[in-house]
This record gives structure tokens, C-alpha cells and sequence, in this order.
């Protein structure tokens, strides 16, 4: 039984170990949180929501500007 769960970011896919809250999963990706908007199945997740297996995580880049 696979224990991961994958965060894809724009044409990227990472496998990554299920259990973890989103925060760290984004910084052993060298990802930065404020850089990016995580999702599961459509909805917004907070930085310390936990992974879970077979999730597949989303992520949307936040374009900032001045």
C-alpha cells in the first residue's frame, strides 16, 4: 500500500510522502508557500492541512505585482 500522494505544479509532478502538512511538503520541494495556492479536488487548503495518501495536490501560482 503506497503511503504518497502527488503536487503537481504547472507541467510538473512530485511524489511525495503522505502525512505531512502542506507547508512542509512545499519547503523539501524548495517551494515557497506565499508563492503558491494549494488545492485538493477544487477547494483551497490552509498551509497546515495534512496530506493524505493518494491525494493529489494542485498548486496555483499567485502573480503578484506593484
Amino acid at each position: 500500500m503506497s503511503m504518497s500522494a502527488t503536487i503537481i505544479l504547472r507541467d510538473q509532478e512530485f511524489e511525495i510522502k503522505a502525512g505531512q502538512t502542506v507547508r512542509s511538503a512545499l519547503r523539501k520541494l524548495e517551494i515557497p508557500n506565499e508563492a503558491v495556492l494549494a488545492t485538493r479536488q477544487g477547494e483551497l487548503l490552509t498551509d497546515d492541512e495534512i496530506i493524505e495518501r493518494n491525494d493529489v495536490i494542485k498548486l496555483i501560482s499567485v502573480i503578484s505585482g506593484g
